[in-house]
């Protein structure tokens, strides 16, 4: 039996910047059979959920949650071995249970249908949801993410034999602890990266999920896609060199509901993070709140 935290703050009793001190005081668990689910939450009405991509957490939505909690209730999970979610050793994790799992959070949530809004890997993961549980999607945005035959991107690929040898977060991860870049605050990076170098446990896991996704999931539910027939909308930044544009449109012809293709010149994979306002803008649309 999942059990779920009862005091989640509403719309009046938060501030209207969430940050990291807001992001860890607010963060609620779940119990579910396959891990403990960490989660933030904000506003309140028809649920949107919130997937995050990788190696990042709920964090990277905080803007969207900002932005948008006035018109759902914006929940934004971390993944199986990802961010402060508590995984067994012995549960596999990939994108497929990935999205059981989010089936099963939004059943202890007592949520029956949500907007899904995604990123990289959340996308993939997205995807799959759809495929398996069509009836609990109604709207679909995707940002830059997996598509089709490109997923994995090739440019992933040496990080999956990074985490092969098991070098991936000591490599990749830990030094980005270590610097002071240039577009990232430090709490962020803190937030994103810190909970992935705890454990070994934990270090082990993210390079299970990197491994998992070297095997295509994507191809096989192409049927299933075109015929989902809800509001889909495709925003995709066209400096990412994983991801390019033409996928967003193969998107656009396989889905039956598709809104189209927004491009975004000067944006990268992550951008969401950047451009929550854009985000909200997308997701106000597709939802019909704007006319």
């Amino acid at each position: 039996m999942a059990t779920v935290a009862l005091d989640r703050p509403g719309v009046a009793n938060v501030p209207e910047k969430i940050d990291a001190a807001w992001y860890h005081r607010w963060r609620r668990f779940i119990e579910l059979p396959v891990s403990r689910v960490a989660y933030v939450e904000r506003g309140r009405g028809p649920a949107a959920l919130f997937v995050h991509g990788y190696p990042l957490n709920g964090f990277q939505w905080r803007g969207a949650l900002e932005r948008l909690h006035k018109h759902r209730r914006c929940i934004a999970p971390d993944v199986m071995g990802m961010g402060f979610t508590q995984t067994p050793e012995t549960q596999a994790i990939s994108p497929t249970t990935q999205a059981t799992m989010l089936a099963m959070f939004l059943d202890a949530l007592h949520i029956d249908s949500v907007d899904l809004v995604a990123n990289d890997s959340g996308g993939l993961v997205s995807q799959l949801f759809v495929a398996k549980y069509p009836q609990r999607v109604r709207t679909l945005l995707l940002t830059n993410c997996d598509v089709d035959e490109n997923s994995p991107p090739p440019q992933f690929l040496p990080f999956i034999a990074e985490a092969k040898k098991g070098t991936f977060v000591d490599r990749f991860l830990i030094p980005q602890l270590n610097t002071n870049p240039e577009k990232l605050e430090d709490e962020t990076i803190e937030t994103y990266f810190r909970p992935l170098t705890e454990t070994p446990l934990k270090k082990a896991q993210v390079s299970q999920y990197a491994v998992s996704m070297e095997t295509n999931l994507l191809v096989a539910i192409r049927d299933e896609l075109h015929r989902w027939k809800g509001p889909a909308r495709m925003v995709w930044g066209l400096k990412d060199t994983l991801f390019g544009v033409e996928w967003a449109e193969w998107l656009g012809r396989t889905l039956p509901g598709s809104r189209g293709v927004r491009r975004l010149e000067e944006a990268n994979l992550f951008y969401p993070e950047e451009m929550p306002d854009l985000i909200a803008e997308e997701a106000e649309m597709l939802w019909n709140l704007r006319r």
